[in-house]
């Protein structure tokens, strides 16, 4: 496929990577604006949008987490402890999600937009909490399953990961929110690379649009760092924002 792109939609196309990379770096769900962004502009089918969309996430993802951890932000020792049930959950929802075919996807999508709605509208407040870090025997017996589950849904679709992502950080682990930032992008950027893998090799990934979407996202994670650190109150206004484009989204994927 070719990217034949005006020089209007290029416009909208950039503006995307970069809001969608400063999402994802400061909260999550910025690929419910490229997967829109991939099919509606794009033109591709959605399973290709899917998989074309993990190329922009993983090299967002390492960009934040050079930055936040020259910050002291990121947290490798906690982790590394949640890396490998989410990088082993991924590569399985990766394998689901390459023999679905688009009609099914959209679908699948939309209903998750509906579902991230609610999850987003919930008792926000308690995602914010000034607890340190607690992953104790019986947490870290739950901890296993969860971010295995989390994985294999990052794996499916990366949508709203980042959010499930922090709700295991914040709310099992017991990091807070600033932290669990740092630690969710290791974990995306980790698992990133087999997931891709798999769809590459099942020729679901449109190199043009997926690497010119990296270099974009890649401008938002880096201004994102430097935004949380200096506004760490900084993720009340994407939640909010998080609402609005949910809401759109499942409506254009429902459409």
């Amino acid at each position: 496929m070719e990217m034949d792109l005006t020089a209007l939609e290029w416009l909208l196309f950039a503006l995307a990577g970069v809001v969608t990379g400063v999402i994802n770096t400061l909260a999550g769900s910025g690929s419910l604006i490229t997967l829109p962004i991939f099919i509606f502009l794009c033109g591709l089918p959605a399973p290709v949008a899917n998989g074309t969309n993990r190329i922009g996430v993983m090299v967002q993802s390492a960009v934040g987490v050079v930055g936040m951890s020259r910050s002291g932000v990121v947290d490798f020792r906690g982790a590394a402890r949640l890396i490998i049930p989410a990088v082993a959950g991924a590569a399985l929802g990766s394998r689901i999600a390459v023999s679905i075919d688009e009609e099914a996807m959209n679908y699948a999508i939309g209903g998750l937009m509906v579902f991230m709605l609610v999850v987003l509208l919930v008792n926000p407040r308690r995602w914010i909490h000034e607890g340190g870090f607690d992953l104790s025997t019986r947490r870290r017996a739950l901890a296993l399953p969860v971010f295995f589950a989390i994985g294999i849904y990052g794996g499916f679709i990366q949508a709203g990961v980042g959010i499930f992502l922090l709700a295991g950080l914040v709310l099992l682990a017991r990091y807070t929110l600033s932290a669990a930032n740092g630690i969710k992008l290791v974990i995306v950027a980790a698992y990133g690379i087999p997931t891709l893998a798999i769809f590459f090799l099942q020729d679901q990934v449109h190199m043009g649009f997926g690497l010119a979407m990296a270099v974009f996202q890649s401008i938002g994670a880096w201004l994102a760092v430097r935004f949380v650190v200096k506004m760490p109150n900084a993720d009340v206004w994407i939640h909010r924002l998080l609402i609005a484009i949910v809401a759109v989204s499942a409506v254009l994927f429902f459409v």
